[in-house]
């Protein structure tokens, strides 16, 4: 297992915990990540060095491409708790002291 699959590995693992969650989290020999939460089933891959992203998420037989680690914790949290309100960060330049 690559140390970034590794990283990965403890991550959706802390994850898990950190949203109590119960499920289990598995690493498989072609570096990929399967997570059994609830129902649901979801693998996690490296894409392949030809494509524009870095992870496959597959949730339910479909597949979806994640940019970043952000990406893959959001589609793996929205899968396990559909009712989760995600949050986006808007950062805009503002004046240290209002004038």
């Amino acid at each position: 297992m690559s140390t970034t699959s590794e990283q990965l590995h403890e991550l959706i693992t802390q994850s898990l915990l950190a949203w109590r969650l119960a499920g289990s989290v598995r690493s498989t020999g072609d570096g990929a990540i399967l997570i059994s939460c609830q129902e649901h089933k979801i693998r996690i891959e490296p894409a392949s060095s030809d494509l524009p992203f870095r992870w496959v998420v597959i949730i339910n037989n479909r597949s979806r491409p994640a940019i970043s680690l952000v990406a893959v914790l959001r589609m793996v949290r929205a899968a396990l708790e559909p009712g989760y309100a995600t949050m986006r960060v808007r950062i805009a330049p503002v004046p240290v002291v209002p004038m």
